[in-house]
């Protein structure tokens, strides 16, 4: 992870990341963006998530306040490719309220990470606490070679 904030903005992936899937929009932050994309889901498309690699697992963890665990999908896809998604619903509007601002966002988001190849994939668990999913991809032991100091005579 660079620690040079990105050209294309304020992403942590970018499309030189070989393990990210996510797709660089060019139009992101314009304000005709939504004009052109469906404004349900492209203020919550975009849910961050840290991806961090410990010496025992890949750990991933995403902000996900409001969303219960029910609304979310961990799944493993194509023996590779961890796909994180779900959908925060937007409030039923009732005849007698009257909106003055609505900032908080709703829709549909789908993330997508290609794992390594020491990954283990049978063994993947994901936790919601507190709104943030952590999910843990454990790591296969990389065996040392056994090196065996050979005495030189003479």
């Amino acid at each position: 992870m660079s620690l040079i904030p990105s050209i294309f903005g304020n992403r942590r992936s970018n499309i030189f990341d070989p393990f990210s899937l996510d797709v660089w929009d060019p139009f992101e932050g314009f304000p005709f963006s939504g004009a052109v994309a469906n404004r349900e889901t492209s203020s919550f498309a975009g849910a961050r998530i840290d991806w961090k690699e410990t010496p025992e697992a890949h750990v991933f963890k995403a902000d996900l306040p409001g969303l219960k665990k029910e609304e979310v999908k961990v799944e493993v896809e194509d023996g590779s490719v961890l796909q994180i998604s779900g959908e925060r619903s937007s409030e039923k509007e009732e005849k007698n309220d009257t909106w003055h601002r609505v900032e908080r966002s709703s829709g549909k988001f789908l993330r997508r990470f290609r794992l390594p190849e020491n990954a283990k994939l049978d063994q993947v668990k994901a936790a919601m606490e507190n709104g943030v999913l952590t999910v843990t991809v454990p790591k296969v032991e990389v065996k040392k070679p056994d090196v065996k100091a050979i005495d030189i005579s003479g």
